[in-house]
């Protein structure tokens, strides 16, 4: 063939290939068989391979691109990126609808109702109808560049049947058959469908993405037509794949029933969902809601409830934790639970699995407890086999082989051995938590490479690492080094509450540590004034080479040491201790017992040397009769206040916050994805109170 015949070659071979594509990844059609389509693709290869001038962007040979180098480039988006609020019953979507109506009170609302597909937001850029770049969602302002990876999914269209030049977003995504090859192909695994796809989204490498089978579902275009209905049959007419499964609705009783029927059979669909997005139909009606700072009024996402599922019992083994607390872990064969891939689940203590009979190879149903920790809730009896084995509980620690202890009245048996490795482990990674130290860039793996390097035996070695020590671990490059370097400066000076939980002293939780805090800070004088210039300025120094000096550190005034602290403590007799308010025997004697140990001192001692510097705390209390004296339980994600916000209004406020739900709790307090905690709630007949509600009670 001379050029000629060569390029209108091409031509035929790209617009065959591009409406097989389409027919075959959009509409699920089949006119002729994969073969020959391979054929085809490996003639229009070899094409372009002789005439390189031919290669153009939309061509389906394309969608493998060359290998990156370097990081994803940083793209502003067209439009602001926003995310949905979430809710998770009808009274919310209901207030929903009241919020909107007293903005837009002479409109009658009708809705459309898309499944919300588990996968990753992405935005298309086309021109004239090409394909110039594909961004993540990113801050919602700028995302990253992924057009090299995008390219390969297969059913996105590198060039449209329209000349469109805008933005359309959607939502990559595997499905459950692709999920389950790329588990069984031996790889890397994955803990559900949307971390696979992203991970492939984001390799460097688009053969990797393109190995994984990913799919696409698009759902918003800009600049859009009259309705959201028309927008979804515009992308659908211009090429793009659009999820079949949406319906205009005319009210809140027409949606409820969408969302039932989706929440019961959501598992009859081949890739995951996790709720049902609404979204105001009318796009002009939409422009004049607008949005709030977090997300747009127009739109909200119905949540399903956490699901249950059935797995095997593979094994039993036993987990060490800080304070010696031995708990028996069910290996279980891998499921699906509420979009993540399960493959362990707490069977609590001895006792529970006696009670609940629970043997290697039963069937057992699973269930996240508080939709985050996976738990054993009970056996199908009647799929035994009569092969299934009773467990053995361990006689000494699984991690040191001392004896193990079950003290009277507990239903836990403990290992002893203060100085046991995995109690050690885990006495650390409580020690730099949130709510302790607060030193979130030193996790689990990085701790156990100071362990094994000998860096650390200690929580108080922490202050004492070096830039070399830190720069020696795996994977530390100079800025990496370096900001782990300013955490751990940061965290130095904590307040008096928090200091006293990261010690990990048994019994003493979040609640009884700030009840002690309370108490015990006024027996100690504040001996120390920082002077910036002089005494405080190190430390200053040092975090303002890793980042920004937080208000805090700037502003501190008085201080005291551990040393300190645990000196007014040791003056405490064991029933001055168990008589504070809000203490009680068993954190009395607990308290008393970890400061007379003589090793705990010497760690007390090592954290002053350390240059750790405690500062007092202001327990204002302001008695608001809606918390004085009642228990509250906080779940879920609230939209104007943090949950450390809400537990210290709570508790300014006279009451105290528990973290689980109990026949004396005075009342949950819900968020979005309230989970479990909202649901025993509803059991126990406990008052469920929204967000709206709890701010009204502040008066």
């Amino acid at each position: 063939m001379n050029k000629k015949e060569v390029k209108e070659r091409t031509s035929k071979l790209k617009e065959f290939l591009k409406d097989w594509n389409y027919k075959y990844f959009v509409l699920d059609k089949t006119e002729v068989s994969e073969a020959a389509r391979d054929k085809m693709k490996r003639e229009l290869e070899d094409l372009e391979q002789e005439f390189p001038e031919l290669v153009t962007p939309d061509s389906p040979t394309q969608r493998v691109g060359s290998v990156l180098s370097g990081k994803f480039a940083r793209v502003k988006h067209i439009t602001r990126k926003e995310s949905l609020q979430d809710i998770f019953d009808v009274q919310e979507l209901i207030e929903w609808e009241e919020r909107n109506q007293r903005i837009l009170p002479k409109v009658k609302f009708k809705y459309l109702c898309e499944l919300k597909i588990d996968g990753l937001n992405i935005t298309l850029h086309y021109k004239d109808g090409v394909l110039q770049r594909a961004l993540t969602r990113g801050n919602g302002v700028f995302g990253e560049n992924i057009t090299h990876t995008i390219r390969t999914v297969k059913s996105i269209p590198l060039s449209l049947r329209e000349p469109f030049t805008g933005e359309i977003s959607g939502e990559v995504f595997m499905s459950k058959k692709s999920f389950e090859k790329l588990q069984k192909s031996g790889g890397q695994d994955f803990a559900n469908p949307r971390n696979a796809a992203a991970g492939a989204v984001r390799q460097l490498d688009p053969k990797v993405a393109a190995s994984r089978g990913l799919d696409a579902f698009f759902y918003t275009i800009r600049p859009a037509v009259e309705t959201q209905e028309e927008n979804l049959k515009k992308m659908k007419g211009l090429g793009m794949k659009v999820n079949p499964e949406y319906l205009v609705m005319n009210n809140v009783t027409e949606i409820s029933k969408f969302l039932k029927k989706w929440e019961k059979n959501k598992n009859s669909l081949p890739y995951l969902i996790d709720g049902v997005v609404i979204k105001v139909l009318e796009v002009e009606l939409q422009e004049r809601l607008g949005s709030t700072a977090k997300a747009p009024r127009w739109a909200i996402a119905y949540k399903f409830a956490a699901e249950q599922t059935v797995s095997k019992v593979l094994d039993i083994i036993f987990q060490v934790g800080r304070t010696g607390a031995v708990t028996p872990v069910a290996i279980l064969e891998p499921v699906l639970l509420d979009g993540s891939t399960v493959a362990r689940a707490t069977l609590h203590n001895e006792d529970e699995i006696a009670r609940k009979d629970v043997r290697i190879g039963d069937s057992v149903v699973v269930q996240k407890a508080g939709d985050i920790i996976p738990e054993v809730v009970q056996i199908i009896e009647k799929l035994r086999t009569g092969k299934e084995k009773k467990f053995q509980m361990p006689t000494h620690c699984p991690s040191c082989s001392e004896k193990l202890v079950r003290p009277e009245g507990e239903v836990v048996s403990r290992c002893p051995n203060k100085n046991c490795q995995a109690r050690r482990k885990e006495r650390l990674q409580h020690f730099v938590s949130r709510k302790g130290f607060d030193i979130d860039t030193l996790g689990e793996k990085i701790l156990d490479q100071l362990i094994e390097q000998d860096f650390i035996s200690d929580a108080a070695d922490i202050f004492f690492l070096d830039y070399g020590q830190i720069k020696s671990l795996d994977l530390f490059e100079e800025k990496r080094t370096n900001n782990l370097l300013g955490a751990i400066a940061k965290s130095r000076i904590i307040p008096i509450s928090r200091f006293l939980f990261a010690l990990g002293i048994r019994h003493l939780g979040e609640q009884t540590a700030r009840d002690f805090s309370k108490e015990i800070q006024e027996k100690i004088d504040d001996k120390h004034t920082v002077d910036i210039a002089k005494e405080e300025k190190k430390i200053v120094e040092q975090v303002s080479l890793f980042g920004d000096i937080e208000e805090e550190v700037s502003n501190l005034i008085q201080y005291f040491t551990p040393d300190e602290l645990s000196k007014a403590i040791s003056k405490l007799s064991k029933e001055d201790l168990s008589h504070t308010e809000g203490i009680g025997n068993k954190v009395g004697e607990s308290l008393y017992d970890w400061f007379s140990d003589p090793d705990t001192l010497d760690l007390i001692h090592k954290l002053t040397e350390g240059g750790v510097k405690i500062t007092k705390e202001k327990f204002i209390t302001h008695e608001n009769p809606n918390f004085k004296e009642k228990t509250f339980v906080i779940t879920g994600t609230m939209e104007n206040y943090s949950r450390e916000e809400a537990k210290r209004y709570i508790l300014q406020g006279g009451g105290k916050v528990s973290g689980s739900v109990s026949a004396k709790t005075d009342a949950v307090i819900c968020g979005s994805e309230p989970g479990s905690k909202k649901s025993k709630a509803e059991k126990l007949g406990v008052k469920i109170l929204s967000e709206g509600e709890f701010k009204k009670m502040f008066g």
